[in-house]
């Protein structure tokens, strides 16, 4: 199986581990499965570190260059998913998950979060 990380679960797996589930910690670490993560994620940490944003402050060239050299996958913004957010029902406003659910959809990998509200959208979404 393959999965995309949402942005904190990235951020707790290199940074903050203890803030991961058992259940999350699990899938990663088992390495069983793909594991990939999106370019989006990373625009996120950079705006949100860019504003002081409690929790975002990690250089991300490092957080890139440490996910590469672990094995994940990365997942470049594809036009055809900034067009797929428009079929998403306005269950979240946030603009980084939106785009996180539409790359999970249009690729057909499961979104791996801990987001309740990610979550209730229909889909291949895990939420550990």
């Amino acid at each position: 199986m393959k999965y995309l990380l949402d942005t904190h679960l990235v951020l707790w797996t290199f940074f903050d581990h203890k803030q991961l589930s058992a259940q999350a910690r699990s899938v990663i670490e088992s390495r069983q499965d793909e594991l990939a993560f999106s370019t989006a994620s990373l625009w996120e940490i950079v705006i949100k570190r860019g504003l002081g944003k409690k929790g975002f402050q990690f250089d991300p060239r490092v957080l890139r260059r440490t996910m590469l050299n672990e094995a994940y996958e990365e997942l470049p913004v594809l036009g055809q998913h900034v067009v797929a957010v428009d079929t998403l029902v306005p269950i979240h406003k946030d603009p980084f998950d939106r785009i996180l659910i539409a790359q999970a959809m249009v690729e057909g990998i499961t979104l791996l979060t801990a987001d309740p509200v990610i979550a209730q959208y229909p889909g291949s979404i895990r939420k550990v």
